[in-house]
């Protein structure tokens, strides 16, 4: 086997990726068009995506760290526009998309276009979601958007199982139709539901964090392949189990939670820019095989598609958003009346990843009986366009299109004031279990290490208070920036003379490596204070 295709690709995909940092383009589209562009260079490996890599060994994990990074409470408390947009959205675009492309290619059975509509329906929210944090969106909208994500690939992949046995010629039905895809659904949310607890328990009685993050690692891919093995919905397996690991991760201790970030964050940055890259790099591969289908033919069924891919999604998003209101009197005292813009952020920001390429590609050669399946050429190249389009032109204009907008964004005011709130009620608790220990005898101390208790605490409560406070008028800092500079300045004197005296025989390499971990550790503690 051939490893030099695969290093290249994790180490181009990782420098484009560190260099979009740098850059005010979003990373997933500066990775496609460094994949377009490099796909022609002579000498670059072909790069086909494979459905039976992608699926069961991409889309787990990037399921996982997504779902534990979202808030179950909000997922919740936002269950009505997720689930129109995650089930809803995306069987109208199956039907609609299909039906269109249908009526566009006049070689193309219905069946086959069906199946073509649910591959391009899923929008792949990763490019959206990263553009929402970036430019500040409300709370709402980026928590819409990220549910949507966590769900739609299960809805997709189902309803293109469905399409495609009727493609074949297995005589599906659409009661049969519908019995499957509940089954999926329901059965992907009883396996979460029956591995999570166990997961958790295991999580919590393993007293190395090194084993609890290898267990961590090994978590999506259990639960997505017990799933399949069941014929139930991998993905709904990894997002119930994700969002139950991650509502109570607060359970497992420090060390494991310190580590299991740092290598989710690694792991997601790899897997995101590798994907993303691969995505550019399908170009050759999808044009090798177009045949009959070119030039200006097969342009016009790409921006053909494109736009009904488009307007699809806006034909769903607002009487998705009004309709409940006009027909709830709940509905509206609960949540408002909403303005024209959330939904048209939410509409716009519809952009195709690489699930659809990678269900694309699934599509078999034949269909039973021998024959070609229908035009499964052009169905990979619109495929192609339809993901580069959205990603292209829509994740290039949704930065814009919200500042031109003026949504208004997350108050930043008002959550330090809940932060400073929360972490003085928390501190009036610890100092009270403080006094309380102390009266006991066992817990002697001596006067100046009990001031040291307290002086933590006292630190801990006013850091954020300081934040709404005035602000250095040399420096532009609070002075809870300035304490946190001066602090990270003495560690990093302090760890040049740690370093000075391993060098002089002094201390030796492993009195130095426990040394550098009690100051990352409170330089990390600084850092995430600052972050």
């Amino acid at each position: 086997m051939d490893v030099l295709p695969l290093l290249l690709l994790v180490a181009g995909s990782a420098a484009v990726a560190g260099l979009a940092r740098r850059t005010p383009v979003p990373a997933p589209l500066l990775l496609v068009a460094a994949g377009l562009v490099i796909s022609y260079v002579p000498g670059v490996p072909g790069y086909e995506l494979d459905p039976e890599i992608v699926l069961p060994l991409v889309l787990p994990p990037l399921l996982y760290t997504a779902a534990t990074d979202s808030s179950y409470l909000d997922l919740r408390a936002h269950l009505r526009p997720i689930a129109l947009l995650s089930v809803g959205y995306v069987l109208f675009a199956t039907l609609a998309v299909g039906w269109a492309t249908y009526l566009l290619v006049p070689s193309l059975p219905l069946p086959a276009a069906l199946v073509f509509g649910a591959v391009v329906a899923p929008p792949d929210a990763v490019a959206a979601t990263a553009v929402a944090r970036r430019v500040g969106l409300p709370s709402r909208i980026t928590t819409i958007l990220q549910g949507e994500s966590l769900v739609n690939d299960a809805t997709a992949i189902t309803a293109y199982k469905v399409a495609l046995a009727a493609a074949v010629g297995e005589g599906a039905t659409w009661a049969g139709g519908i019995r499957e895809f509940l089954l999926a659904a329901v059965g992907g949310v009883v396996v979460g539901l029956v591995l999570m607890v166990p997961i958790h328990w295991l999580r919590t009685h393993l007293k190395e964090a090194l084993l609890q993050n290898t267990l961590s690692l090994l978590i999506p891919f259990v639960a997505y392949g017990i799933a399949e093995k069941v014929h139930a919905s991998g993905v709904l397996a990894v997002v119930v189990v994700a969002l139950y690991l991650g509502h109570r991760a607060w359970e497992v201790d420090f060390a494991t939670r310190l580590q299991e970030e740092a290598v989710w964050t690694m792991v997601a940055f790899v897997l995101e820019s590798a994907v993303f890259a691969l995505i550019g790099l399908q170009l050759p591969v999808v044009l090798k095989g177009l045949g009959q289908f070119q030039g200006a033919q097969a342009a016009w069924y790409a921006v053909a598609v494109f736009l009904v891919v488009v307007a699809a999604r806006f034909l769903w998003v607002y009487p998705a958003t009004f309709l409940p209101r006009i027909l709830s009197a709940r509905v509206r005292e609960r949540e408002g009346a909403p303005t024209w813009k959330g939904p048209f952020v939410i509409g716009w920001a519809g952009m195709r990843g690489v699930v659809s390429l990678a269900i694309a590609f699934s599509i078999p050669l034949t269909v039973h009986g021998g024959a070609s399946f229908p035009d499964r050429n052009l169905l990979l190249f619109l495929t192609f366009t339809t993901v580069i389009g959205t990603l292209v032109v829509q994740g290039l204009t949704l930065p814009p299109l919200i500042r031109l907008l003026k949504l208004p964004g997350r108050d930043v005011q008002a959550e330090t004031l809940a932060e400073a709130n929360a972490q003085a009620q928390a501190s009036r608790v610890a100092e009270e279990r403080l006094d309380e220990l102390l009266t006991d005898e066992r817990n002697a101390l001596p006067p100046p290490l009990a001031d040291r208790l307290r002086s933590v605490l006292e630190r801990r409560r006013n850091a954020v208070w300081e934040r709404l406070g005035a602000v250095n008028p040399v420096t532009g800092e609070t002075a809870d920036d300035t304490y946190r500079r001066l602090s990270r300045e003495m560690i990093s004197a302090e760890r040049e003379i740690f370093v000075k005296l391993r060098d002089h025989r002094y201390i030796d390499d492993e009195m130095l490596r426990t040394l550098l971990r009690r100051l990352d550790l409170e330089e990390a503690a600084a850092y995430r204070e600052a972050a």
